[in-house]
């Protein structure tokens, strides 16, 4: 969630929940919350208060954060809040932890990045016991967190390198990776393998998927609303993944909204017939405040998935 240049912070928060609750009534969506730190834009910085928010709002929604990162927060804290947002979702809500990749992040928070992976093997160590109740006295913690979640919280890995594929396996997670990297599974799967633990599985999108996608009556008029919010995500997404962009056709390196338009790939425009297609392949990826868009301007869009998407989706699969 980014933030558009003056935009109305406190409208945009409101528009997100009531997003998500209108919704859940006429689509059944799968919601995704992620973080991000030291962004002029204003991008969440606390996803598990925003999921919090969501689950509040709705009842049988499935969400995900994707990714908590997880060497900035103190585990036995980071299992505190877990355990609370388990209590109020109803157990709706997974975990994607990471190590991230952005120093400016690690440097605003105090935390040695030179340090991310061993202080994400200490931290999960700490994260395990304390999600189950144990005492934390051999952490250095005395006592527990008391009320742990009443069921194992969903807990995936989140990276698409041999190390973050073997993290995963070593620790009994499933591996959810950016992208579908040539060979990552099988790392995943002979790590598993090798340390007698059952896969909890992969989790990669086809990387030809597109990860922001309007659907539309006017395709060309929605191009003159929505292009300019588009391009804000997509040239921030490339700053910060030089090395990806340029081979993850679920990025962009785009640097104008004519040039966004024309690859078909991350970020796109479709009708109806457009998103059903989607469908029968991929996910169908919605970003209904992306760029910091005006939720007024926004609104149109998702109720045409409910409205017209989800009822075509729905007459085809019966």
């Amino acid at each position: 969630m980014r933030l558009a240049p003056g935009q109305d912070v406190r409208g945009a928060y409101r528009a997100a929940l009531d997003m998500v609750e209108w919704s859940e009534g006429s689509f059944a969506p799968f919601v995704t919350v992620s973080e991000h730190h030291a962004v002029a834009d204003g991008y969440l910085t606390s996803p598990g208060t925003m999921v919090a928010a969501m689950a509040a709002r709705t009842t049988s929604t499935y969400f995900m954060v994707t990714a908590a990162i997880l060497p900035l927060y103190d585990p036995v804290r980071l299992a505190e809040e877990m355990a609370v947002i388990d209590h109020i979702s109803g157990g709706r809500v997974g975990w994607v932890l990471g190590v991230g990749y952005r120093p400016e992040e690690y440097a605003l928070l105090g935390v040695d990045f030179e340090r991310r992976g061993r202080l994400a093997d200490e931290h999960l160590d700490t994260l395990f016991d304390a999600l189950a109740g144990h005492d934390l006295t051999p952490h250095g913690r005395p006592g527990s967190i008391g009320r742990a979640p009443e069921g194992r919280i969903t807990l995936f890995w989140g990276g698409a390198s041999r190390p973050a594929a073997r993290r995963a396996a070593r620790r009994g997670l499933g591996l959810f990776a950016q992208t579908n990297v040539d060979g990552l599974a099988q790392v995943y799967e002979q790590e598993c393998a090798a340390a007698g633990i059952e896969p909890r599985g992969c989790v990669m999108p086809n990387p030809g998927a597109p990860m922001t996608v309007f659907v539309a009556d006017d395709v060309d008029r929605a191009w003159d609303e929505l292009g300019e919010p588009m391009l804000r995500d997509a040239t921030a997404y490339a700053a910060w993944n030089p090395q990806s962009a340029a081979r993850n056709a679920s990025m962009s390196t785009s640097r104008s909204v004519e040039a966004l338009r024309s690859e078909g790939a991350s970020h796109r425009v479709v009708t109806v017939d457009g998103a059903l297609d989607i469908i029968g392949t991929d996910p169908l990826m919605l970003h209904p405040l992306c760029g910091g868009l005006n939720p007024e301007v926004a609104w149109p869009y998702l109720r045409r998935v409910g409205e017209q998407v989800a009822p075509a989706r729905d007459a085809a699969r019966s």
